[in-house]
């Protein structure tokens, strides 16, 4: 798949298309010939994080599993 960065763009053509919504369509005309189409993709659901977890609690969770994993082993 070609990967075209944004960044490499002029800012007016890099805004019109990250502005697009979902479904909308961007010929790409060359000397009044359609010579492409992209199609607009609803942006990725943003992943789950985990709670705040205090970094005592979150080392303490660690060395508990690493302990019963040794144990389990021996």
């Amino acid at each position: 798949m070609a990967r075209l960065d944004l960044d490499d763009l002029p800012p007016r053509i890099a805004a019109l298309l990250t502005d697009l919504p979902a479904g909308e369509e961007i010929l790409l005309v060359r000397h009044g010939a359609v010579v492409g189409r992209l199609t607009a993709n609803a942006p990725p659901e943003p992943e789950e994080t985990e709670p705040d977890i205090e970094p005592d609690q979150k080392m303490r969770e660690v060395f508990e599993n690493f302990r019963a994993a040794i144990e389990d082993e021996f």
